[in-house]
């Protein structure tokens, strides 16, 4: 009798899996049709839809494996320990960080000029998820339109200097200022809201700067945004082939080199260097300060936070500002660094990219996202074979560090004190 039974139980269960796993890969099937199975192709001077069932096979194939092996992976999970990342102190993390650094600095005169240029993207996105780690990880604030004080700092530098001729280091300072300034503006709608609806407010947020730059022609250049924008310059002599205010000297002119092209993407690469060695400086000083100290104590409670005699209000608007204005000097290295922003350069997409950059490295960990962020960028440069199915396998490997380590790559790691048994 109890064989019995437990044939019945495993019957059932194995039913219930598979139920599972067919309506899984069907809802998967309807929700990736329209997306990924028709496509928009031009046919002389029409709009066809043209079918392409492949990618859709492979998600429903997946999602369908993945919901089959489901009780399995849940087994192994508790069955297997996968091997913990070695505890780090904050000193030790430190120690990691210069290393880094110190080997970023030297890197560029042996690397190509593509690993070099895909190098700079990637420090972008360094101090990206710095400043949005600021907002998520140290004061619990879910902010999904982090884009929009990107593209704020982007689009200072390129109006600034269409308009009125500002150099790129004077309008560095302006576009912080800036992105500050739409933080601490977007702080005082939600000050009083937190989880979900935090947001959602956010995400409009993003939108909506987005939608502006879309549609403000007149100002913003529209769809076809901002163009020719100036590469920085070493204290304000131009790294060109020729100097285009007549009576001055090149770069490679005063140094006595011959021109190429890699002066040009390694400076670049260095400034962006220098930019999150000052984002690291500033952040690190920060959070030891009171007011990071403020952060840590809103994100864990809030209402414990006010029983403190702390201003939640002023600790969220100080976050926002802060975590924006960082923002703001990657965007507006951004748009040296292209010489052209549009909006399609600021979409919601990049916005959930840093954020996966924040939460892949873990809350609160400044070396867990330089390295996250790094990872996040260079690994689809390696793998262009699969570059459209990127953001499939990009969607599964978040599920998977959800699932095995939701803490990120490397932990914050946080001061505690035992008291003796």
């Amino acid at each position: 009798m109890t064989q019995a039974m437990y044939q019945k139980s495993v019957s059932h269960s194995v039913a219930q899996t598979m139920k599972g796993a067919v309506t899984a890969a069907v809802m998967t099937a309807i929700l990736t049709i329209p997306v990924l199975g028709l496509q928009l192709k031009l046919d002389g001077y029409k709009v066809v839809l043209e079918p392409h069932w492949r990618p859709v096979w492979i998600a429903v194939a997946a999602v369908f494996v993945f919901q089959l092996l489901k009780p399995l992976l849940t087994r192994a999970r508790s069955a297997v320990k996968l091997p913990a990342a070695p505890a780090m102190g904050a000193q030790q993390q430190r120690v990691v960080i210069w290393v880094l650094l110190a080997v970023g600095l030297v890197w560029p005169f042996f690397g190509s000029r593509g690993a070099v240029d895909v190098a700079t993207l990637a420090l972008i996105y360094v101090i990206l998820g710095l400043g949005l780690n600021i907002v998520v990880g140290f004061a619990g604030l879910l902010d999904l339109g982090y884009v929009g004080f990107y593209a704020v700092g982007g689009y200072t530098y390129a109006l600034l200097n269409q308009y009125f001729g500002f150099t790129f280091w004077e309008c560095l300072p302006i576009a912080a200022g800036m992105s500050a300034l739409f933080g601490f503006v977007l702080g005082f709608p939600v000050l009083r809201l937190r989880g979900d609806y935090l947001a959602i407010v956010t995400l409009g947020f993003g939108e909506i700067i987005r939608l502006l730059l879309n549609n403000l022609t007149s100002l913003t250049g529209g769809p076809d945004g901002v163009s020719g924008i100036p590469k920085p310059t070493v204290f304000g002599i131009e790294m060109a082939r020729s100097a285009s205010v007549e009576g001055t000297r090149t770069f490679h002119e005063m140094i006595g080199l011959d021109y190429t092209g890699q002066h040009m993407v390694i400076f670049l690469y260095l400034l962006a260097l220098l930019l999150v060695g000052f984002t690291l400086f500033v952040t690190s000083r920060l959070i030891r300060m009171p007011m990071g100290r403020a952060w840590e104590a809103l994100r864990d409670d809030e209402i414990a936070c006010r029983s403190l005699g702390l201003n939640p209000t002023r600790i969220k608007l100080s976050a926002f500002t802060l975590g924006a204005s960082f923002a703001g000097l990657a965007g507006a290295f951004f748009a040296a660094r292209q010489g052209l922003v549009n909006p399609e350069s600021f979409t919601f997409i990049e916005s959930a990219l840093i954020l996966a950059v924040v939460v892949l490295g873990g809350m609160g960990s400044q070396l867990g996202v330089i390295l996250a962020a790094i990872l996040l960028t260079v690994l689809p440069e390696v793998a262009r074979d699969f570059a459209e199915y990127r953001m499939l396998i990009f969607g599964l490997v978040m599920v998977l560090m959800m699932m095995w380590r939701p803490q990120g790559l490397l932990p914050a790691s946080r001061p505690h004190v035992e008291l003796p048994q």
